[in-house]
């Protein structure tokens, strides 16, 4: 097999890739559980747990298992590993975005990762004007969906590095 040896490079950029994606879904987390404690401080009634519970399940599954451990993560940890023994100086510097797939990746990666980022940052101008307790609720959805997100990518990229046989499309492309 051609496999070829990390570099100091390459380790820097494995390394800023995985804290840099932990340091912005943590940062999230962060902010969001604030949110959550505020709306557990107020009174709720059935229809504020139902909620609760129900939108919990949801994002568990669908963010954390479907978008997360099903298809984010194991593919973050393959463009990871790439970055260990591949990186450019552009890559190493910019390395948890190419590592997301926002470049360096076939352009129907790239265009699902850009609505993805728009849809975030709407979702989250939208949640700005929703009063409390509904706001905390559903943010401890969101809380569920990346603190599974988190967990996951670490296994995945320990998998990636430990695992000879690790083998996820990383779906690199470089532009001709």
């Amino acid at each position: 097999m051609n496999e070829r040896l990390m570099t100091v490079k390459g380790i820097i950029a494995a390394v800023w890739s995985v804290l840099g994606l932990l340091l912005l879904l943590g940062y999230a987390i962060w902010r969001l559980s604030l949110y959550t404690y505020e709306s557990l401080q107020m009174p709720w009634n059935w229809i504020h747990w139902m909620v609760f519970i129900g939108f919990m399940l949801f994002m568990a599954h669908s963010e954390g298992y479907k978008g997360f451990q099903k298809s984010f993560s194991p593919r973050y940890a393959a463009r990871t590993k790439y970055l260990s023994t591949h990186s450019t100086w552009t890559q190493c510097i910019l390395a948890p975005f190419f590592s997301m797939g926002f470049f360096h990746a076939p352009q129907r990666r790239v265009m699902g990762t850009l609505a993805l980022t728009v849809m975030i940052v709407l979702f989250i101008l939208v949640f700005r004007y929703i009063p409390q307790p509904w706001k905390g609720l559903l943010d401890a959805g969101v809380v569920i969906g990346l603190v599974w997100g988190a967990v996951s990518t670490i296994l995945f990229c320990i998998k990636a590095f430990s695992d000879a046989h690790y083998h996820w499309d990383a779906e690199i492309e470089y532009p001709l």
